[in-house]
């Protein structure tokens, strides 16, 4: 940004305007309020930066990308999907072909998202939000510092429920975030240009789902005493609907909760199925835990390429990482954050282990969709009061402070209830009008 300092200039990194400043006190008066305006535009950013305006958006798609489409039945005009896994630090994308239904086109390594597994809850916490998300043309941003972006959408109206805050969450390209997806520039120059041909191809906008980690049965029982599983297992109902239908989930918001309309006879098969199976695992002993990054992570496959310079894989997983010339991860952000990697903390087995099971384990559709909607996001999985401690205080308690009390702690029992008839002397009690014989001291034993 630019701004007039008499008959300089005084250059912002950003925007460039132009102020006439006349001579005196009301001159001067006059740029303060646009110094501040302008400081404010470069503050609120969570990954986004202006830059120069560049033809970087008018890439074509790579013709083995177009060659891939052909072979899966797919043209280039046709609508796309993209989901995100945190965990597993992947974004696929689909295609919708003439049938209908979506098809998997191809899946892309994030080489970052900062924070922890959850959703973002409010600016400044280095989240990368989690949700159902819609990305129009106007989201799109071909002058991005980070060679190209385009916004997610956050927050939506699910966010704005629960009264989250941020803004300018992106999916763009360098190893860089602050609550932002990063991809590499080949990649997101890629799926800009699917983006793009899909746009021209009518579609108004692109669904953008982002998870925790991949919807399975092994995720959900692994992460089931989290306090976020009420949270997880709604956004899993619009990750079934998807995979079993293979047509985008019509996302509304109600009672503050994700809602994906009448649940499809296919749809309840499968996630009956996936429960009985959570609780078949929790049965085997399989041990809840609790994963805790330092500020987020990155794919595998990049880990070579922060060690040497121009480094990669061979590209037999990720073809695109082979291109070498053209790689870029530009600055990593944090990366000794990176280097301390993911910690993967069990949380004890036991009885603080039931209700969680038993949440799965026999459990009618109808009445875990009730424990579901009936708990604010977050939440744990219901359970009984034991020792007047919650589920998450004695499955957490030992980890992250002192000892919980011992299960076996009854509460305080409740007072007696009033009778009108008299209560038979206790034993050993005076009888009125009888002496009371005293009893020996007991012996002393050593």
């Amino acid at each position: 940004m630019r701004l007039p300092s008499g008959k300089g200039w005084v250059r912002l990194t950003g925007l460039s305007v132009g102020v006439r400043i006349q001579p005196g006190e009301d001159g001067v008066t006059m740029a303060k309020p646009i110094l501040l305006a302008a400081a404010l535009a470069l503050a609120v950013s969570a990954c986004e930066e202006p830059a120069s305006r560049s033809t970087r958006h008018l890439s074509p798609i790579p013709p083995q990308t177009l060659a891939l489409m052909a072979e899966k039945g797919m043209s280039r005009n046709d609508p796309i999907l993209m989901r995100a896994y945190k965990k597993e630090s992947e974004i696929e994308v689909w295609k919708r072909r003439s049938g209908g239904k979506y098809a998997h086109l191809k899946t892309y390594p994030i080489c970052r998202w900062s924070g922890q597994l959850g959703p973002k809850v409010r600016e400044g916490d280095r989240q990368a939000p989690e949700g159902f998300y819609t990305v129009t043309q106007a989201q799109m941003n071909p002058n991005s510092a980070y060679f190209l972006s385009f916004d997610t959408g956050y927050p939506n109206a699910y966010d704005r429920a629960h009264g989250r805050t941020g803004a300018h969450l992106m999916v763009h390209g360098t190893c860089s975030s602050r609550g932002c997806f990063a991809m590499t520039d080949e990649a997101i120059a890629e799926v800009d240009a699917m983006a793009r041909e899909a746009f021209a191809g009518g579609q108004r906008g692109f669904q953008f789902q982002s998870y925790p980690f991949r919807m399975t049965a092994e995720n959900l029982a692994r992460h089931r005493a989290d306090p976020h599983i009420a949270f997880w297992r709604n956004l899993k109902e619009g990750s079934d609907h998807f995979e079993v239908t293979k047509e985008e989930p019509r996302v509304a918001v109600a009672n503050r909760r994700y809602d994906f309309g009448p649940e499809q006879p296919a749809v309840a098969e499968k996630r009956a199925a996936d429960e009985q199976k959570v609780a078949e695992l929790v049965a085997k002993g399989v041990p809840a835990v609790r994963i805790v990054y330092e500020d987020g992570g990155q794919h595998a496959s990049f880990r070579q390429a922060m060690a040497s310079v121009g480094g990669g894989d061979d590209g037999r997983a990720f073809p695109i990482l082979s291109v070498r010339p053209r790689r870029n991860l530009g600055e990593v952000s944090r990366p000794e954050a990176l280097a301390m990697g993911p910690r993967e903390i069990p949380i004890e087995s036991g009885k603080a282990e039931k209700p969680a099971a038993a949440l799965y384990a026999g459990a009618k559709p109808a009445s875990i969709a009730t424990t579901t909607v009936a708990r604010a996001e977050p939440a744990v999985a219901a359970s009984p009061a034991v020792g007047e401690k919650s589920l998450y205080d004695r499955m957490f308690g030992n980890l992250f402070g002192p000892s919980a009390a011992p299960e076996t702690a009854q509460a305080a029992p409740a007072s007696e209830p009033k009778v009108s008839a008299p209560l038979p002397p206790r034993r050993g009690a005076a009888t009125p009008g009888k002496p009371q014989a005293a009893k020996p001291a007991p012996e002393r034993r050593a």
